[in-house]
């Protein structure tokens, strides 16, 4: 992902996304603290037809809804799959699960021992046939309010 990418990255996050709104400031602000985790989905010199964005945090945990965050924290223990879409013309094509095994392989790599989420708009059964499992908490149930009801905290262990 690059900055010019962004515009078509906040419209496709419209289009995945309608009740969980994040603007573009916000990818730019996870591009800019962790732009190794940010990916595009684009077909040579086309506009991208989805995206990925991941980076280090801590672990149950996950950073508020449409929120810029000022560092990574420095006591992140997972990867954080912050977010991935594609737009509907890009469907069917397995890219879904091809991102995520590219991210969980390049996370091993680099030493983190997890990926976590938060699944949305009832996708957690997508997320569990790619090796995640729902933690479930008291204080996660209270932080993951914001997300929606079927907001589920995920982990994918490495």
């Amino acid at each position: 992902m690059t900055a010019a990418d962004l515009d078509t990255v906040a419209a496709i996050a419209v289009i995945g996304f309608p009740d969980h709104f994040e603007g573009r400031d916000l990818f730019e602000n996870r591009l800019a603290l962790n732009p190794s985790g940010c990916f595009v989905l684009a077909d040579g010199a086309g506009e991208p037809r989805g995206y990925m964005v991941a980076y280090p945090w801590g672990s149950d945990s996950a950073p508020a809804l449409n929120t810029l965050i000022e560092a990574i924290p420095d006591d992140a223990t997972v990867m954080y799959l912050h977010d991935m879409a594609l737009h509907p013309d890009a469907r069917g094509g397995g890219y879904p699960g091809k991102a995520v095994e590219l991210l969980a392989e390049a996370a091993r790599a680099t030493g983190w021992p997890a990926l976590a989420l938060v699944a949305v708009n009832d996708a957690a059964p997508f997320w569990a046939r790619h090796g995640f499992v729902v933690r479930e908490t008291p204080e996660l149930a209270a932080k993951l309010a914001s997300y929606g009801s079927d907001a589920r905290y995920m982990v994918r262990e490495l």
